[in-house]
């Protein structure tokens, strides 16, 4: 009753629950863009020198990009390229190729287990140090949030590798015509993998933003 009785309190609640979401979105849009290209060059196609740089590249725009839309939804710093920022987008970077080298290393299914934790790992420090870069307060919530976004995000790049090892199907949709052209749809297991993944990152982001926005 004590929120209906006061409307402003209650409008301020829904708009920032209404950013959090939306950054939540927009964050896991560029996470799960970055993470598919990097592994459909490096996992689903063949594997070369010049697929892996671009890959990096790819992953390395695409932590800068996320790391800028979690600045500007909580804190009014707005410069994209800093050291401090720059570094936070590294971190990111070296994350996956560590995860899947171990992965690879170990071999199916035990690799999934072992590189798992990993990642979760490395990817709750990267996610906690990008709120240190934006000097918000740092509390025993705020690790253990981290560490739980860093674990969504690891359980569904799991679930994203276990789809392109440990599954062989493809579903072939009726064969749909337009004028003179036929389209077949083809998919895939990993393409669901992706959607996994982006609804894990997607979760975590919620988490992270909610929190970062809580007054």
């Amino acid at each position: 009753m004590s929120v209906i009785r006061q409307p402003g309190r209650f409008s301020r609640h829904t708009r920032r629950r209404l950013v959090g979401v939306t950054a939540a979105g927009s964050a896991a849009t560029l996470d799960t863009a970055a993470v598919g290209l990097w592994f459909t060059l490096i996992v689903v196609e063949s594997r070369t020198p010049s697929t892996a740089l671009a890959a990096l590249g790819i992953l390395f725009c695409g932590a800068l990009l996320r790391t800028g839309v979690f600045g500007a939804t909580t804190t009014p710093m707005y410069a994209l390229l800093t050291p401090r920022r720059i570094g936070v987008a590294l971190l990111f970077v070296a994350a996956w190729p560590a995860w899947l080298l171990v992965a690879e290393r170990i071999g199916n299914p035990e690799g999934l287990l072992v590189a798992g934790p990993l990642l979760a790992g490395v990817v709750a420090i990267q996610l906690h140090f990008e709120r240190r870069v934006f000097q918000l307060p740092e509390t025993r919530r705020c690790r253990v949030t981290s560490l739980l976004s860093g674990t969504l995000i690891a359980v569904g790049a799991t679930t994203l590798l276990a789809s392109t090892w440990l599954t062989n199907w493809t579903v072939l949709t009726e064969p749909l015509a337009f004028g003179a052209t036929t389209v077949v749809f083809r998919i895939e297991a990993y393409q669901l993998g992706f959607l996994v993944f982006g609804a894990f990152a997607f979760l975590a982001h919620q988490r992270r933003f909610q929190l970062a926005l809580e007054p």
